[in-house]
Formats: C-alpha cells, sequence, structure tokens
C-alpha cells in the first residue's frame, strides 16, 4: 500500500513580500469609491442607492424637507465623505454637525455664499448640501469630480425650472397639485406619477433620473431618528 500523499498546493506567482517602513504608513488611505448612499427602500422593499461619489461632476436637486436633506448627509459622511452645508439656517444644523463626527469635521457649516475651495479627490470625495430657501444664488462652489451638490428646495420657486432641467438626479416629496403639475412637465412624469405628488406620505420621495424613477420610503435608522426625530415633509 502507497503511502498518502499530502496535497499539493497550486503553484501561484512568487513575489517577494510588500513591506514599508512604520514611519510611511499614515499615507495609506483608502479611497472611497462609488458605492452609494442607502436612501431608502423601493417599492419592492428593496434598499436604493445613490452614488455620490462620482468621477464626474454630479447635480442633485430635492423639493422636500429638511429632515430628508439631513438625513442623507448623515449617510453620506459615514461613506467617509466630506460634507458641507452651505446653509442661512444653522441653528437647524449645528446639532447634527456636532453629533456626525463625534469631534471631527466630517459635516462643517458655512455661511450662503461663504463655502471655501474643498480640495475634494477620489480619496477624500465631498459633498456640497446647499440648504438656501426658496431663491438659492448660484454657488461659488459648483459640483466637479469627486464633489457633488445637492440643492435642497422646500417648495418651487422661479429658480427651480433651471434647477430641475440641470439636475441629474432629481427628488420630489410631497408638493401642491399646481406644483406638481408643473414638476411634471418639465420631467416628463407620466400622468399617474405628477398625480400622486399632492398625495405622498412624510418620507416617501420620487426620484427621477432621465426616464428612471423610483418611489423611496426613507426611514430613519433608531440614532438618525433619536437625533433628528421621525421623517417628516414640514420643517
Amino acid at each position: 500500500m502507497r503511502a498518502a500523499r499530502s496535497p499539493r498546493r497550486p503553484a501561484g506567482p512568487r513575489h517577494p513580500g510588500h513591506t514599508m517602513a512604520a514611519v510611511d504608513l499614515g499615507a495609506l488611505s483608502l479611497p472611497v469609491g462609488d458605492d452609494g448612499v442607502v436612501i431608502g427602500d423601493d417599492a419592492e422593499g428593496r434598499p436604493l442607492m445613490v452614488g455620490f461619489h462620482r468621477s464626474t461632476p454630479y447635480d442633485v436637486l430635492l423639493i422636500g424637507g429638511l429632515w430628508t436633506a439631513q438625513v442623507l448627509a448623515l449617510r453620506a459622511a459615514g461613506t467617509g465623505a466630506r460634507v458641507a452645508v452651505e446653509t442661512g439656517r444653522p441653528q437647524a444644523w449645528t446639532t447634527l454637525a456636532q453629533a456626525a463626527g463625534a469631534g471631527l469635521d466630517c459635516i462643517t457649516l458655512h455661511e450662503v455664499g461663504r463655502v471655501p475651495p474643498m480640495g475634494a479627490t477620489v480619496g477624500s470625495p465631498v459633498v456640497v448640501i446647499r440648504d438656501c430657501g426658496m431663491r438659492p444664488p448660484r454657488g461659488r462652489v459648483v459640483s466637479a469630480p469627486w464633489q457633488s451638490v445637492l440643492t435642497l428646495l422646500p417648495y418651487l420657486s422661479p429658480v427651480a425650472p433651471r434647477l430641475l432641467r440641470a439636475a441629474t438626479l432629481v427628488g420630489v416629496q410631497r408638493v401642491s397639485p399646481q406644483e406638481a403639475g408643473q414638476i411634471g412637465r418639465i420631467l416628463g412624469l407620466a400622468e399617474t406619477e405628477s398625480g400622486a405628488l399632492p398625495t405622498l406620505a412624510d418620507g416617501v420621495t420620487l426620484w427621477s433620473a432621465g426616464a428612471e424613477r423610483n418611489w423611496v420610503m426613507t426611514s430613519g435608522t433608531d440614532a438618525e431618528t433619536g437625533l433628528l426625530g421621525v421623517a417628516r415633509r414640514m420643517d
């Protein structure tokens, strides 16, 4: 009887081990890829993600409530992005910014028109959230590679048609029937889609990108609800 032979390991490339000096370890970084931010569950209950970290400029318009914008800010920061909030109501964002970073400036607040150059890179992406009221001025900091811009409008305004046409992704929460009709015409929504907008529950958003539409329910996690309260359309 022949002795049992030990299984041979598959031959593979033989490379020397990778080494580096301990003083150089601080230079290592893990770039944040386009993995996406979970914005909620679609109509089938599946998580839906939006990739804010892109190598091309990316503009998002949300016609909706502060609560949803703040949830997106927290989740974007959770993916490793630096979030810059341009706002005329800093008191509405201060608690969130202080709680999000646990002492780190992952969410920073800036006066309207005072966002500095952020220096976005593939390893340090940026999301700029513009909470500048009904008539946001043209921003000094615009979308760029690895720097997305989300503009929040509480309702339709005279500048909304321009922003609707320029955005790559548009989210619409509950609006009036008149606003729904105008939004539907600009985005090319079906009559049933635009007709449903005035009836949406808190936390529900119609996300539109070109011809693609998704109805999404955003529910806060325990930590998000503890910080921001429950989902709401009105602030």
